[in-house]
């Protein structure tokens, strides 16, 4: 997963090295797009004076704050030069996914109340994947609402088009209620968890046990590639518990389509895939089947008299 200007080639460095193992995820992280401007040459401080300071008249304490944050903070970049690079990078690989992008109210503003968060940038960047086609992991931290709003304008603004890519909450944290509404309303939408930041809460049992068996997908989200085997095997055996599935310990094991490995791996293999499509129930179908149970309710009367 690329996150900032300076890891996009880092990331693609890897994935040609090691094509086999490495599926490169070009993006940028919320964490950083504040480093990116909507306009071409903006002034430093006119730029990030308006994301930290939109205020007229700011308060003094916000003002000294500003002034001791801005010299760490980079020159900002255009989106208008971003997306080319972005789109050359995804271009050039073709099993590329869009990452991770997303939304966070708790890290985009460090001096003030949290924002409502600027989407801007990350719906910029999932234009490119749905024109090129590609699956995207997406973050989204403490914006509940504001992620089920770009979902629902996605969906509006591209319909079949944004069907057909896959888009991975990584590391979900939206509770068990709000997932059950967004899979009800897109069909395209997979729930990733993981042990370093899920397993935190309780409630990620609950999330597991209310998402639909065949949206479910496992993670590490650990830096220490050490750990990555153990934390993803963690959260397959909390998944196996929630959902009272069994879990392989063979080879043999993997013989049986009930166990959490194979499902996982069935999930993932639908997330690449992509090229979703609404379960949609016919009426008729639902009057056939209607008529059917009233049908064997009369013969079963008629049977008794």
């Amino acid at each position: 997963m690329a996150t900032r200007g300076t890891d996009q080639e880092l990331v693609a460095d890897l994935a040609r090295r090691y094509p086999d193992k490495v599926t490169p995820c070009f993006g940028y992280h919320p964490w950083f797009t504040h480093w990116i401007s909507l306009t071409d040459n903006p002034s430093k401080e006119s730029h990030y004076r308006a994301l930290f300071l939109p205020d007229d008249s700011p308060k003094p304490e916000h003002e000294a704050a500003f002034a001791r944050l801005l010299p760490s903070l980079p020159p900002p970049t255009p989106l208008s030069q971003v997306l080319p690079s972005l789109h050359a990078s995804l271009a050039s690989f073709p099993t590329a996914m869009l990452g991770e992008v997303g939304l966070d109210r708790v890290c985009r503003v460090p001096f003030a109340p949290p924002a409502d968060p600027p989407a801007a940038v990350l719906e910029a960047q999932l234009a490119l994947a749905v024109e090129l086609r590609r699956n995207v992991s997406t973050h989204s931290v403490k914006a509940q609402q504001a992620t089920l709003e770009l979902l629902a304008r996605m969906k509006a603004r591209y319909g079949r088009a944004w069907d057909a890519i896959s888009v991975d909450m990584h590391s979900c944290g939206l509770s068990a209620q709000t997932w059950i509404a967004l899979e009800k309303a897109h069909c395209n939408v997979f729930l990733s968890l993981s042990t370093a930041i899920n397993a935190r809460s309780p409630a990620h049992a609950a999330l597991i046990r209310a998402c639909s068996p065949d949206r479910l997908l496992v993670e590490s989200d650990f830096h220490d590639i050490a750990y990555s085997a153990p934390y993803v095997w963690d959260m397959v055996c909390r998944i196996a518990d929630a959902r009272g599935w069994p879990v392989e310990r063979s080879a043999e094991d993997l013989d049986g389509e009930d166990g959490v490995v194979r499902r996982l791996e069935e999930n993932w293999r639908r997330f690449v895939e992509g090229g979703h499509k609404p379960r949609t129930r016919k009426r008729r179908d639902r009057r056939r089947l209607l008529l059917d149970e009233s049908e064997s309710d009369e013969e079963a009367s008629s049977a008794d008299v």
